[in-house]
Parts: structure tokens; sequence; C-alpha cells
């Protein structure tokens, strides 16, 4: 299974990115599809995340500036961010909690990352 995310990019303060994760390979299909994110010198850390048919949950410094979603059909997920901080550079990363197969059991796969770089 490959994570590819894209949409990563520089913005002032106050300015807005959509990133973008699509799933492929052998997928029967996705429990969770997540986004966690490192800062430089810093631990990665969880952001948002997003479970098939529940509601999605946010790390608290992000809930009402960021969301995400996803398109279960198109084993895709999005994090819209809005009001961006400096405090929210960092490298993101899609993840998702995968059935290989209608018997296996969930595991976890993480893309390579996209760099978000907001401008104070």
């Amino acid at each position: 299974v490959q994570l590819q995310a894209s949409g990563g990019g520089t913005v002032q303060a106050g300015g807005s990115l959509r990133l973008s994760c699509a799933a492929s390979g052998k997928i029967f299909d996705i429990n969770t599809m997540s986004w966690y994110r490192q800062a430089p010198g810093k631990q990665r850390e969880f952001v948002a995340a997003i479970p098939i048919g529940g509601s999605a949950n946010y790390r608290d410094s992000v809930k009402d500036r960021f969301t995400i979603s996803r398109d279960n059909a198109k084993n895709t997920a999005n994090l819209q961010m809005n009001s961006l901080k400096p405090e929210d550079t960092g490298v993101y990363y899609c993840v998702a909690d995968v059935r290989n197969t209608s018997t296996s059991s969930l595991r976890k796969y993480w893309g390579r990352g996209t760099l978000v770089t907001v401008s104070s």
C-alpha cells in the first residue's frame, strides 16, 4: 500500500492550505485515515483522524481551524487548514489503517510526508 500526500507549500500566517492523500495498492478497506506532523527538532504528533463511518477528532491546537475529510470510494483523505500559524510548520504525514483482505488484521501505513511552512 502506498500513500501519496500532496498540497504542501509555503504560506503566510493566516493563510490556508489543503493537503490531499491518496492510498493505492492492496486495499480491502481503510478503517481510519489520519494526519500527523513533525516540526523541526520536535517529535511527531497527531493532528487529526477520521474513522470510517465515525466522527473526526483533532488535537486541541488545530480544532476550529483544520477539517479532515475522506472519500471512501476513492481511498483519499484531505486536510483543509485555515488560519495557519507559524507553529503549524512541519512535515505532514498521511496515515492509513488498512485491511489488505477481508480477513486480514489492520495494518498501519505511512506516507512520505509533505512540507508545510507558515511564515510570520
